[in-house]
């Protein structure tokens, strides 16, 4: 989810900051310290393309917002606004959140998840690659421990992530107490209770 490269760019640049500044950021001032220029340029379009960067898109708007509120929280943030805009890494969703606690992560219970949605779309190669990302994603996030052998771990969510996860619930056409059983809340293994706990 280039959770590392959000946070410098974030840190770079005015929360106020536009879609032109965050480029002007990551390309001209190149404040993520990449060696080239053509290097720069697609990291802006992946950054871009994960997390808008752009104060017009409400998601983003909201992200960076609550980004200053709570340091801890931030790879919650960047999972969840990683997941709202990339169809893929949602995929891999089942596969981590209905995971019990220290049980072991199966690539092919991710791998399966994921041909369900793309179908014949991608090839085993890159279906592979999907998994090592998205798996490396989810380890960023924390949900994930370990490195030969990763273990699911339970995630403490502060509350500026769960009024994020609120936020995307109600933006998805969650109404009410479906809000709280959603699975915003449990990729933030959040139940009902604790949700309403953290809703702000």
């Amino acid at each position: 989810m280039m959770f590392e490269e959000l946070r410098q760019v974030l840190q770079a640049t005015a929360p106020e900051a536009r879609r032109a500044d965050y480029a002007a950021a990551i390309i001209e001032g190149n404040c993520l310290s990449k060696p080239t220029g053509s290097t720069r340029r697609l990291t802006n379009q992946r950054l871009g393309e994960l997390y808008g960067l752009d104060p017009a898109i409400p998601l983003f708007r909201v992200l960076r917002r609550l980004w200053g509120l709570d340091s801890e929280g931030r790879p919650l943030l960047a999972l969840q606004a990683a997941i709202a805009r990339d169809p893929l890494l949602a995929a891999t969703c089942p596969a981590i959140i209905f995971l019990p606690a220290n049980a072991e992560f199966q690539r092919d219970a991710m791998k399966s998840a994921l041909r369900a949605v793309v179908g014949n779309r991608l090839n085993d190669s890159t279906l592979e690659k999907v998994c090592r990302n998205a798996a490396s994603t989810w380890a960023q996030s924390g949900h994930l421990e370990g490195r030969t052998f990763k273990k699911r771990r339970t995630v403490v969510a502060p509350p500026a992530t769960a009024a994020f996860a609120i936020y995307l619930a109600h933006a998805a056409g969650f109404r009410g107490a479906d809000i709280f059983s959603c699975a915003w809340l449990r990729v933030l293994d959040c139940d009902p209770s604790r949700a309403r706990h953290l809703a702000p």
